[in-house]
């Protein structure tokens, strides 16, 4: 497979996984609307603004409590179940400028922080990980809750090899696909929001370009591939790099299509089922709300919907 410029046509209504696609939560329609169909843009907002309404995101709303808290804080601490159902709820898509979102989040704002450990800073001001750092920074952007002192930090922290590394405190050196992906949607998201800025968008390239050399999986020494896992699909990721997260980064970062993707393209075509889905392969450990992930083994409309949208940017009709 090489890859294209093609622009990819429209898939069709009457296609049955787009069908299988669509009978389903506002969350999965609206952004099989705008990224796999030709569905015209108030057609794909009004399907959006029932995200807040009905549906897994008001589950997810209704379960705040009136502290902006997430969870009782002693199965998982509450830094993680905030954490985490934000993503979920940004996952869905829910439009921040919606009165529920709105609300939810003046709660966090008003009363939610990390702790004494790092000293009560505010939930959108982040803590001292650049995993962390980065997905708070990517929520802040979506929410409207913008950091540029977070931004600058990471920033700070990219290593000499072009990532991230939660463990460069502790002396590492070498970067880690995990931390990096999770700081680049950071730093897209903060471009995508607020405006690029030669900094930042210095910074993505430097990191997107330590993947690519290393063919989004292999080791840049042996050419091994590091991890078997990375072509296990899971949603959500939570913190975990797999090659179709780091593709639908690429897809949605606009990065020029290069052969270096080949073979991580690749693994997604041959994960797909005969029926034409994609299963849900691993649920991480400490995901939340498994109703709304999907059920492990089964076919799964997010993995489904993100590798439709990786082929039609990779190699329409892939």
């Amino acid at each position: 497979m090489t890859p294209t410029q093609r622009e990819s046509q429209p898939r069709s209504s009457n296609d049955p996984v787009i069908v299988w696609l669509l009978d389903s939560d506002p969350s999965i329609r609206w952004q099989v609307m705008r990224d796999l169909m030709d569905t015209p843009a108030e057609v794909v907002a009004a399907e959006r603004s029932r995200v807040a309404l009905e549906g897994w995101a008001p589950r997810l709303l209704d379960q705040q409590r009136p502290d902006g808290q997430w969870g009782d804080g002693d199965a998982l601490p509450f830094w993680w179940t905030n954490m985490q159902t934000l993503l979920f709820l940004r996952d869905l898509g829910i439009d921040p400028a919606s009165a529920r979102a709105r609300a939810a989040i003046d709660l966090v704002r008003r009363h939610v922080d990390w702790g004494p450990e790092w000293g009560n800073s505010p939930f959108f001001e982040g803590e001292v990980e650049p995993c962390i750092n980065g997905r708070v920074v990517a929520l802040g952007a979506y929410f409207g809750g913008r950091s540029d002192r977070l931004v600058d930090r990471l920033l700070g922290e990219q290593l000499g090899d072009g990532g991230w590394n939660c463990e460069a405190e502790r002396g590492s050196v070498r970067s880690s696909f995990h931390t990096t992906l999770c700081v680049l949607e950071g730093l897209l998201a903060f471009e995508q929001a607020f405006g690029a800025t030669s900094a930042v968008t210095e910074a993505r390239r430097r990191a997107e370009e330590y993947l690519l050399e290393r063919r989004l999986l292999r080791r840049l020494s042996t050419g091994e591939i590091i991890k078997p896992a990375w072509t296990q699909f899971a949603f959500p990721p939570l913190w975990h790099y797999d090659v179709l997260r780091a593709l639908d980064y690429l897809r949605g970062a606009g990065v020029p299509l290069d052969a270096r993707m080949e073979e991580a393209v690749g693994i997604v075509v041959e994960r797909r089922q005969g029926d034409g889905r994609w299963l849900l392969d691993v649920r991480h450990r400490d995901t939340l709300h498994e109703e709304v992930a999907g059920v492990v083994g089964a076919p799964n409309r997010w993995v489904t919907l993100r590798a439709l949208r990786v082929l039609d940017w990779y190699a329409p009709r892939a």
